[in-house]
């Protein structure tokens, strides 16, 4: 008798595009939730179901569980990568230089800018999804910006595209800006209002009211030469050190 030819079972594929999206989505709102057993086996059987996925092989529980495993871990090495590059970049804040543990609580309390290339404009890094090495030696991390989805997600050069974030500043901080001072500047036109860097060409001191501030600020946007005359509460304050 001839022996049977044993049956293969389908292997895995892979994720589609739209269960990708959807896990990326997941693992924004419940990241601490995406590893639980119960989780991973509602994802799957909801995958399984799909449409799309007819003739294909059933999503097991093990793999939904191991492309969150994949995914934390990559966003994990990705603000790793920005905090060692960030540490090796900025200057000491003071004369006394830290010890390792004090840099380390420093670089993990910060919070991270990053320009968008869409539009020039900086926005605040939500967090770094995942990071890769360019074959000119850069670095780039993908970033998710707050406010946004996966949908948004941008590929940036870490050094040229992404910082320390900057500082909104108070009403009783005005006399720290001056001329010649890099600013974030809020610029307001018809079609959009961005954040971008500018430079404070003059200021026109005045006496605080009620209101706070009333000081004005002459500043150049950096993008596209434009000068316009602002209050302070559209100013952000570039973080600053002595070295």
């Amino acid at each position: 008798m001839d022996r049977l030819r044993p049956r293969h079972r389908k292997s895995f594929t892979g994720f589609t595009k739209t269960e990708i999206e959807k896990m990326e989505k997941m693992l924004e709102v419940s990241r601490e939730t995406v590893l639980d057993k119960e989780f991973c086996q509602y994802v799957a059987r909801a995958f399984s179901r799909y449409s799309d996925r007819a003739g294909k092989p059933v999503v097991k529980w093990t793999e939904v569980h191991n492309w969150f495993h994949n995914a934390k871990q990559e966003s994990a090495k990705a603000s790793k990568n920005v905090l060692e590059l960030a540490g090796a970049s900025l200057p000491v804040k003071s004369s006394v230089k830290p010890t390792a543990e004090e840099k380390n609580q420093d670089l993990s309390e910060l919070e991270f800018e990053a320009r968008s290339s869409k539009d020039g404009a900086w926005y605040d890094v939500d967090m770094f999804v995942a990071h890769r090495e360019l074959i000119t030696g850069e670095t780039e991390v993908r970033v998710r910006f707050v406010g946004y989805g996966a949908e948004e997600d941008e590929w940036i050069n870490i050094k040229k595209g992404v910082r320390e974030r900057s500082v909104p500043l108070e009403h009783s901080e005005c006399h720290k800006v001056e001329v010649g001072d890099p600013v974030l500047c809020f610029q307001e036109k018809d079609d959009q209002a961005r954040h971008y860097d500018a430079h404070v060409l003059e200021i026109q001191r005045r006496m605080h009211d009620i209101r706070g501030c009333r000081c004005i600020f002459l500043v150049r946007y950096n993008h596209d030469e434009s000068e316009e005359r602002v209050r302070l509460k559209r100013l952000c304050g570039r973080p600053t050190y002595n070295n």
